[in-house]
């Protein structure tokens, strides 16, 4: 399919879609859902109206645009003097259960996958650690369910992508040094690897901050036209990305701190990057999951076995809750008691979404042609289809059944 005509589906699938959402939200289907499931319809999978290549530049461009965003809006819109008073429930769940989650995920993996590679396995399980608030969105914009109960899944999702990014992007360059062989032995990979990583924070929180401040200066000079102070935050963003990548940094992590930096300098340019997310940005991420569903499953569909599944399955389930519970036995909240139920609520609202299938696309961009991660592709995309469906039917149905026992006191 010519680009231009997918570019013309998506404008017709926005409209359709606008037209009809309240009435599909009623029925419990999600924007994620739509999309998703549209790409799939028109791929080879469906109707076979069209085939798009993965590795297309102007597939790049979109998914890079869109992590740039996800991250820099994520890290914005987490309010660190508010977490300070509520910091207990996202604390266990980043320092306790995103590590146990980890270790579980790799040594699982390499007991369904006894042939694969270690490190593929580790790559798998961070690929799926991070969670995807917006595919349970009924939850947290539920106001009947307890506040800290719904800060503590945003403020998870929020930050568990930026915490994982520089773990993944470690582990595939363990794999290109591997692959390549041009590590001859040595370590040299692990000083590329910090130097994106610390130039890319040092870049990002830099431009964040100062950007912020010149904003807050020529508005209190109204110097600015009062529409772009939703714009000038995102091209911080995209300023940090490849003011980063121009001093061998990581763009992707300039535009996380950035984001925090921008976000906690001035509470007026979070609410204009909140807006941002809700309309253009959230346009962005459901263009991505229907290019997932168009370009990226046809492409990985072959190498979906039963193992592929039951681990999806055991990833949504098994995999996230444990450690969920593990990590909060003990914890107390300020208006609601967590017992065992809001554990396991906790647990299953950690879909896996957007964060997931843009690091899987980056993945496969930076590997280019080289073989032998079919498996990781395959149950990275089996587990996103599992949880866009699973959790965006339920959101709605348990979110009233939780709500129903739990009150903000």
């Amino acid at each position: 399919m010519h680009e231009h005509m997918i570019i013309l589906v998506i404008a017709i699938l926005v409209l359709l879609y606008g037209y009809i959402s309240q009435g599909l939200s009623r029925l419990n289907i999600s924007g994620p859902m739509v999309f998703a499931g549209l790409g799939l319809l028109i791929s080879p999978l469906g109707l076979d109206i069209g085939q798009v290549d993965i590795h297309a530049d102007f597939v790049t461009i979109i998914v890079e645009i869109a992590l740039i965003l996800v991250l820099f809006s994520d890290a914005a819109l987490l309010s660190l003097k508010s977490l300070r008073h509520s910091w207990q429930l996202p604390a266990r769940l980043l320092l306790i259960g995103l590590p146990l989650t980890i270790i579980a995920g790799t040594f699982i993996a390499q007991m369904i996958f006894p042939n694969e590679p270690t490190i593929n396995m580790l790559l798998l399980a961070l690929l799926l650690t991070p969670t995807d608030a917006a595919l349970g969105k009924a939850v947290v914009s539920d106001e009947q369910i307890p506040k800290d109960i719904r800060s503590t899944i945003n403020v998870e999702s929020g930050l568990n992508d930026g915490i994982v990014f520089p773990l993944v992007i470690t582990v595939v360059a363990m794999i290109l040094s591997g692959l390549t062989e041009t590590s001859g032995g040595d370590y040299q990979w692990l000083e590329g690897v910090f130097i994106q990583i610390s130039v890319g924070a040092l870049v990002g929180a830099i431009i964040g901050y100062l950007g912020t401040k010149l904003s807050q200066f020529s508005v209190s000079k109204n110097w600015m036209v009062a529409s772009y102070q939703n714009l000038v935050p995102i091209a911080l963003a995209l300023l940090a990305f490849y003011l980063a990548e121009t001093f061998l940094g990581n763009g992707f992590i300039a535009a996380f701190f950035a984001g925090l930096l921008a976000g906690n300098t001035c509470e007026q340019t979070r609410e204009h990057i909140e807006n941002f997310a809700e309309s253009e940005g959230e346009l962005l991420v459901l263009i991505s999951f229907f290019l997932f569903g168009l370009a990226f499953v046809p492409n990985i569909i072959e190498y979906v076995t039963v193992d592929v599944c039951i681990y999806a399955f055991l990833s949504l389930t098994v995999l996230r809750i444990i450690p969920v519970i593990i990590c909060l036995i003990g914890a107390r909240l300020t208006t609601a008691k967590l017992d065992f139920s809001t554990m396991i609520f906790i647990g299953w609202f950690g879909p896996r979404g957007i964060a997931s299938i843009l690091y899987i696309l980056i993945v496969a961009h930076e590997m280019g042609s080289d073989k032998g991660l079919e498996t990781v592709y395959a149950t990275v995309m089996v587990t996103v289809l599992m949880s866009i469906f699973s959790h965006g039917i339920s959101a709605q149905p348990l979110a009233n059944w939780y709500s129903k026992y739990h009150k903000d006191n």
